[in-house]
């Protein structure tokens, strides 16, 4: 299970960061992709024996890859806000026809930190979710012939 999560968290980190410094809008697509993905490769290594028990695996796995993505996706928000700055950012929304003026550098921060914050956490709780769904359909593909199968002496 660790070796899963590990690589799940791994590769949630990398993606969540690149894709928060292109743009820090929230994207729960990796969090649903990655959760699902690395449940899937926690039931087909850990070949569980009950549909419970891929599922309490794949969301272990799914949170340890949510956790991930959360890490990365703070850093690159911090990264993206010293590198837009406070002035850009009000000038790209201006450039959409609203009026808006940050009344202090501190609310673009407050705004950028904790709606990257908000959404890291409902990307926990997604990739959470998606890798239980992913560890109860790899208990359907790999952990029903390692239940199943008779033991050689009965054979």
């Amino acid at each position: 299970m660790w070796k899963a999560g590990g690589i799940g968290a791994a590769v949630g980190l990398v993606v969540a960061l690149l894709f928060t410094l292109i743009t820090p809008i929230c994207d729960p697509f990796w969090a649903l992709v990655l959760g699902f993905g690395a449940g899937l490769l926690a039931a087909f290594w850990e070949r569980p024996v009950a549909s419970g028990a891929g599922a309490q695996i794949g969301a272990q796995v799914g949170a340890l890859t949510g956790g991930g993505i959360l890490l990365g996706q703070m850093i690159g928000a911090v990264l993206n806000g010293l590198i837009v700055g406070p002035e850009q950012a009000a000038r790209l929304i201006r450039r959409f026809g609203v009026p808006f003026r940050y009344e202090h550098p501190a609310q673009y921060w407050a705004y950028l930190l904790g709606g990257n914050c908000c959404c890291a956490l409902v990307n926990v709780l997604l990739a959470a979710g998606l890798g239980a769904l992913g560890g109860l359909l790899g208990y359907q593909f790999w952990g029903k012939t390692a239940s199943t199968a008779k033991p050689e002496h009965l054979q």
